[in-house]
């Protein structure tokens, strides 16, 4: 690193309405051949922050410079011309276009598809990238996808780069291939941000870390001189306990058994074929996988919400299978969802924090008139137990920042009293501390003999929180493996389809569903050995 400033920030400030200070006089610097970490807990800012620089959002205080000189950015346009490119987390593409078309929408400029093609080519070559500037977007892999739109703002000549949550949807090697990426890019002098909740990843790739903490700037300090744990200290200001305990408990026959079950996307193709495994009482069965892999619609089609074309779920040898999610409640199956898409699918967006709370019992035969003051009570209890930051409990849930969206949807499916857990990347947009919180409520209800099915993204929060973890690419399970005898390369293989761990592949295909305590024993025996 050098000590050119890329750009400055100097007192911002950002307000919504009257009483939300999103951001209170954060001055921060980024400097040339550098590469950046921006931590804060949910709420602190860091999103808010960087749409000011890549031109979404306007500053009410404060200004941004660009290499030392002051820069009016009051728009997307605007940060182009300052070379800033900002690459989301969900990725802005045309499924039907190519990478270089994708590259250059937007340019107002004539072009030749063949020098764009050479031009990408000439960018992948200098940074290390892996990329056909012809393949089309809906072919591409959740990393090709990421690297068209991080080519996409080199391609308009960006300098100062900012990524929120890069790797949120990577494999470890894919991860270790974009960090490749990066420090060649700083080497080749651009100015890097990463936003990110994954203090390991902070650790290894960042030269400098700078906090943000309920919208004030805490400081900034050198990678080098700090532990993960001072890190999170800064974030919360408190002392955070940063072990996730893997809770041993007895064993239990299963609650739910999957057998050769066979599930179809929305368009029609088959998203799950022949999967096979069983959930136990007091388990946290894990599933690994890239996105797209049928995560989606294995939760969906086990929680009644979507029709399964073959195979069968088992709940104490009696199929389920057709059964609304009502009628799987009225057979005494209690089955919590917590799906990858909050609002679309878990909550209603309008509706404030108590009437979300009301959806699970709405309709139980109550009579026309509901008891909104018992969910306004347990509302309120929530959320003091997972310090959800709102106005009240009657603000709509789609004011509040993503984090205590997601605080809000797990809890209530907690708080229901479920027997059979299915859940979706549950930490997905939180920080830290809320993040810990989840999983010790998770170990909680594994304690009192709650099977989990456990859809995630970070393997390191995998290998210790799930007892096994159960991997799929394309669909078909690459095996079953446990948590304490297996590593995150291995998973990462497995997730590629590299590595077939074709002996497993029979793990859960019981014959019976009554099996006796020996048997299932016996079954667990093989699996260790």
């Amino acid at each position: 690193m050098n000590n050119k400033i890329a750009l400055e920030l100097r007192n911002i400030t950002k307000r919504f309405g009257t009483k939300v200070v999103a951001n209170k006089n954060v001055s921060l610097t980024l400097y040339k051949n550098e590469i950046l970490s921006l931590l804060g807990e949910n709420g602190s800012g860091k999103t808010t922050l960087m749409n000011m620089i890549s031109g979404i959002y306007f500053p009410d205080e404060g200004e941004i410079l660009i290499d030392g000189q002051p820069a009016v950015i009051a728009s997307p346009k605007d940060a182009y011309r300052y070379k800033i490119g900002m690459i989301h987390q969900h990725f802005k593409l045309v499924d039907t276009f190519t990478a270089a078309e994708n590259i250059i929408l937007g340019n107002n400029e004539p072009y030749k598809l063949k020098v764009v093609n050479s031009r990408v080519k000439e960018i992948a070559s200098k940074y290390g990238f892996d990329i056909d500037p012809q393949k089309k977007i809906h072919e591409m892999s959740v990393s090709e996808k990421q690297t068209v739109e991080i080519i996409k703002v080199l391609y308009r000549g960006a300098d100062i780069l900012i990524l929120d949550e890069p790797t949120a949807v990577l494999t470890p090697q894919e991860i270790e291939k974009l960090f490749a990426v990066l420090r060649r890019m700083r080497n080749d002098g651009k100015a890097i941000i990463i936003i990110t909740h994954k203090l390991n990843e902070v650790m290894e790739i960042s030269d400098r870390v700078s906090v943000l903490r309920k919208g004030e700037y805490v400081g900034t300090v050198n990678t080098s001189e700090v532990s993960e744990k001072m890190l999170t200290e800064m974030m919360v200001g408190k002392k955070v306990d940063l072990k996730i305990d893997r809770v041993s408990v007895e064993i239990k026959k299963p609650l739910l058994e999957i057998r050769d079950l066979t599930v179809k996307s929305d368009v029609g193709t088959t998203s799950i074929k022949d999967v096979s495994f069983y959930i136990r009482g007091g388990e946290i069965l894990g599933v690994a996988g890239i996105t797209g892999c049928g995560q989606k619609e294995l939760c969906e089609a086990i929680a009644g919400l979507r029709p399964i074309a073959s195979g069968s779920i088992m709940h104490d040898g009696s199929s389920i299978v057709g059964m609304s999610t009502r009628e799987i409640i009225n057979r005494g199956i209690s089955m919590s969802f917590i799906p990858e898409d909050r609002l679309g699918m878990g909550l209603a967006p309008s509706f404030s924090i108590t009437d979300n709370m009301m959806l699970k019992t709405y309709g139980d035969g109550h009579g026309p008139f509901v008891d909104r003051k018992s969910a306004r009570a347990r509302a309120s209890a929530l959320i003091d137990k997972l310090s959800i930051v709102t106005p009240s409990t009657e603000t709509p849930v789609r004011r509040l920042s993503g984090g205590n969206v997601q605080k809000i949807l797990v809890g209530r499916e907690i708080e229901s009293g479920p027997n059979v857990i299915i859940t979706a990347y549950p930490v997905r947009g939180l920080d830290i501390n809320s993040s810990y919180q989840i999983y010790d409520i998770l170990n909680e209800q594994k304690q009192k003999g709650v099977g989990i099915l456990f859809v995630g993204e970070d393997l390191d929060v995998m290998l210790a929180l799930c007892d096994k973890i159960m991997v799929l690419c394309h669909g078909e399970v690459m095996g079953v493996v446990h948590a304490a005898k297996t590593t995150k390369e291995e998973i990462g293989l497995m997730m590629t389809g590299s590595l077939d761990k074709s002996e497993l592949k029979e793990y859960g295909k019981a014959k019976d569903s009554n099996l006796s305590e020996e048997e299932w024993k016996n079954a667990e025996k093989e699996m260790e050995e």
